[in-house]
């Protein structure tokens, strides 16, 4: 194909009806409308009459499909953008452009986290592995996007049967370093601050910041061709050490809802779900990855399991954010990697008040999560796409389970319906062809699993795939398949979503503390600014920023000559894919020695040091020598998690909180440009003692309850006169707690 899709894509309008927009796909007329010929047919046949419900549609072609066209259709994994984009991922690959120049046909070899594979080129991959579900994470710039996206479609047009590439991506429009698998790219779409930071700008400002961002979010992505999102988290962050705190709305469950009821609506394009010119949500993670057992992840073995030590908090805390989820449409939902763990919980009920049974498989294998709860009472109508990895790596509970058998136990047993990690067809032919080869009459299954349970049959694939062409159908992505790329960069350019986007960043910024000092007035004062990292060199490249950005005060490189000091602190702590030597530290430190844990996640003699700040000491000297000197200091310390902030309060007169939020919006409050309003989004943990972990690997503050509920099971040896044991409390006598800020 020598001409880009993007250039050579024909539009058809049907008076009060649908648009069609095809390269390679015919269009006939019938009844005195236009139709598309999807199904190849070439008739006004169910498949191709757009008058017709989704789901009927969606039904109707599945009948029509080959099993191999359906199990290419079960699996969805990240895929290479091309020649203009080099995947980060793939080292030193060079592309081999297609005649457009977009796509890219040479083959690779992959290997990730996941898995490893060796994949052909794109075309092959579309049209011989029939793959219609790809994760894109490079970050394009608007009109490149629409030209790949688009380029897909043209390949998948000229297979016999037509179904759209879906391409989902994890969220693009937050500041924020950029973390695979959480947010994929930043700063090309309207960018707005941090999740942690909509949170507490909503809870300072309103729900309308809410609905800008969903609103803008809907626009830049269906302009670019973008129509699947993995976002967002109704995830209740209990544990504080848990690394994907980054991406959720904090631990208010009720707040949580009210942006799920806001959102869902704004970004599909309806209360009903989504439409022609919506975005597809997959709402993520089912039941709430919040109850870790002291922190760790499910990306790791340490992480495998859900703990819910106290009684009722799967339905008080976890659920009630899906609850909101499921009621508004949302399209999709991905359940988490990590299983319930029985032997460390409480007893739990469901949301009819029954006992909860904890089978120990992951939720994507979890029957009782998956089919009972969230479909049978929760009344989920949608599709199940499951986390990256369960049938290779993160396959916590089925173990014992060979790679189709875990498919099959996920897709029939469980009611997945796509699942995410590697094109996985082989595998899923496999448990296909297993039900009636003969297969589990010379092997055996572990006790309590049948045969039934992990194959595959034409009716589970027949309801999977539905599922997701009913999707695909809603979208209007069959009939109006293009973009235009030159409206996609002008539509991520609006001036009023960045304006607002902008507007945003100052309202998630939260004053924790102020001895009169801010609004600062900076006539006839030196001032010394310094931004610290993990990373040396991002705390210098910082350092540079923030000088460049305050050219109209009167800078010293000296702390020692300056009347106030601006301290900027970005602490960073571990990695969600790799578990930590011990629990993740939270401690704003430099060199701190801390215990190692066994392999049962219990502390050890043994210790390591940790460093979340480089230069955390350094603060202490700095605002020694400004004190001596009757100045003042300023610090803002950025909170994508909930740290232990004492190594940094205690030597400012006033301390902010930014959430991902821009430092040119931070400095806004600072200099009285804009009044703070923020609010937290969570509790900040006092120190050490209400995170300590005994010998059997229990915590003194329970992993399943948030921090504004923690102190009724604190131990009153810890409490305070007020009765409170698990809040920072600053010099001035506050509590760094859920819906905290002061104003000024």
């Amino acid at each position: 194909m020598a001409i880009k899709a993007s250039d050579n894509f024909k539009t058809y309008q049907n008076p009060d009806g649908a648009v069609i927009t095809t390269v390679n796909r015919p269009v006939f007329q019938a009844e005195g409308l236009l139709f598309k010929d999807i199904d190849g047919t070439g008739k006004l046949s169910p498949v191709n009459d757009w008058r017709l419900p989704p789901e009927e549609r969606a039904a109707a072609y599945v009948k029509l499909l080959t099993v191999d066209e359906k199990i290419g259709q079960l699996f969805i994994s990240d895929w290479r953008m091309g020649p203009k984009y080099p995947s980060p991922r793939l080292g030193g690959h060079v592309a081999t452009p297609d005649e457009s120049g977009v796509l890219d046909e040479a083959e690779v070899h992959q290997k990730t986290i996941f898995g490893e594979q060796n994949l052909p080129g794109t075309s092959t991959l579309i049209k011989e592995w029939f793959a219609r579900h790809t994760i894109v994470r490079e970050n394009a710039q608007p009109d490149d996007l629409c030209d790949y996206l688009n380029q897909l479609q043209a390949v998948a047009e000229e297979c016999e049967h037509f179904v759209p590439v879906s391409v989902a991506s994890n969220s693009r429009n937050e500041n924020g370093e950029v973390v695979f698998g959480m947010n994929d790219a930043g700063g090309v779409f309207p960018t707005w601050p941090g999740t942690l930071g909509i949170a507490a700008a909503v809870k300072g400002s309103g729900i309308h910041v809410a609905d800008q961002w969903a609103e803008a979010i809907r626009r830049s992505w269906e302009a670019c061709n973008l129509r699947k999102g993995y976002m967002y988290m109704a995830d209740c962050m209990t544990d504080p050490r848990w690394q994907r705190s980054y991406g959720t709305f904090g631990e208010d469950p009720q707040l949580i809802c009210q942006i799920m009821e806001h959102i869902i609506p704004r970004i599909q394009g309806s209360e009903e779900g989504v439409t022609t010119d919506g975005v597809a949500v997959t709402t993520k993670h089912f039941p709430g990855g919040g109850a870790r057992e002291n922190g760790f992840d499910p990306h790791y073995a340490a992480g495998q399991w859900n703990v819910y030590a106290t009684p009722g908090s799967l339905q008080k805390y976890h659920i009630p954010g899906f609850v909101s989820a499921v009621a508004k449409n949302t399209s999709s939902i991905m359940p988490y990697y990590s299983k319930p763990a029985a032997e460390k919980s409480a007893v739990q009920q469901d949301c009819e008040g029954k006992d909860v049974r904890f089978d120990p498989y992951g939720f994507a294998y979890n029957r009782v999560f998956i089919h009972d709860i969230l479909r049978g009472q929760m009344g989920f109508k949608g599709y199940i796409n499951s986390d990256t990895g369960i049938v290779h790596n993160m396959k916590w509970g089925v173990e014992m389970l060979d790679e189709p058998e875990r498919i099959g136990f996920a897709v029939n047993n469980a009611g997945v319906d796509v699942i995410s990690g590697l094109f996985d067809n082989a595998f899923g032919r496999m448990a296909y062809d297993r039900a009636t080869n003969g297969y589990y009459d010379t092997h055996t299954l572990p006790e309590g699993i049948t045969p039934d349970m992990v194959t595959l049959n034409d009716e589970v694939l027949d309801r999977a795939v539905s599922r997701t062409l009913t999707e695909m159908f809603r979208l209007g992505m069959f009939e109006n398949t293009y973009r235009d790329p030159r409206n996609a960069k002008k539509v991520c350019a609006d001036v009023t979503d960045w304006a607002n986007a902008d507007l945003a960043h100052r309202k998630s910024v939260v004053l924790l503390k102020n001895d009169g000092t801010l609004p600062l007035n900076a006539e006839g004062k030196k001032i010394y600014v310094q931004a610290f990292h993990k990373n040396p060199q991002q705390g210098a490249a910082a350092t540079a920023a923030l000088k460049d950005m305050l050219k109209d005060v009167t800078l010293v490189e000296d702390y020692h000559d300056a009347d106030v000091a601006i301290l900027f602190a970005n602490p960073s702590s571990g990695d969600y894919f790799t578990a930590t030597a011990g629990y993740l530290e939270l401690d704003i430190c430099e060199g701190k020695e801390v215990p190692n844990v066994d392999d049962f996640c219990r502390p050890m003699q043994q210790t390591h040091l940790e460093t979340t700040l480089t230069g955390t000491h350094r603060i202490a000297e700095i605002a020694a020598a400004i004190h001596a000197k009757g100045g003042k200091v300023i610090a803002n310390i950025n909170f994508p998690l909930a740290w232990l902030v004492g190594n940094v309060e205690r030597h400012a007169d006033c301390l902010l909180a930014g959430f991902e939020t821009l430092p040119a919006a931070t400095l806004d409050v600072i200099f009285g440009r804009f009044a703070p309003t923020g609010k937290l989004p969570f509790t900040l943990p006092k120190g050490d003692e209400v995170l300590a972990v005994n010998a059997d690997g229990v915590c003194i503050s329970p992993n399943d309850v948030p921090g504004y509920d923690k102190d009724q099971y604190m131990p009153d040896s810890l409490k305070d006169e007020n009765g409170k044991a698990y809040a920072y409390r600053d010099a001035n006598g506050n509590y760094y707690e859920l819906n905290f800020g002061l104003e000024y």
